[in-house]
């Protein structure tokens, strides 16, 4: 069973930045997609970031240029670079690993954004 253990979130200030990580636990083989996903309380979790096995990637439309997820395929990693933070983007940030025949995520990680 695939794990996934994210880090790197914490409390900072509006217009910081952060840098996520997200630990596999092996090598991945056939993912369809690796991403970050978020979810403030009483909302549902959103898209943040997606990756596809050419290189391309997917950023959800409030990301405005702010984020940039990338992946170190020989650390079995995925990082997510968060730049400008504002208080809205506070929220529990998930890894996800979509594979043909699974998907699986992370415990998650806090990221608190302060005025």
């Amino acid at each position: 069973q695939l794990q996934l253990v994210e880090s790197g979130g914490g409390l900072v200030q509006s217009g910081g930045s952060l840098r996520l990580s997200c630990a596999a636990s092996r090598e991945i083989i056939g993912w369809l997609t690796m991403g970050w996903y978020r979810q403030s309380p009483g909302k549902t979790r959103e898209m943040v970031a997606r990756l596809f096995p050419s290189g391309s990637t997917d950023y959800a439309d409030f990301i405005k240029g702010r984020f940039t997820i990338s992946r170190d395929s020989g650390k079995n990693e995925l990082y997510l670079q968060m730049n400008n933070l504002s208080p809205e983007d506070t929220a529990v940030y998930y890894c996800n690993v979509y594979t043909a025949a699974d998907e699986f995520w992370g415990q998650g990680t806090q990221v608190t954004v302060s005025t």
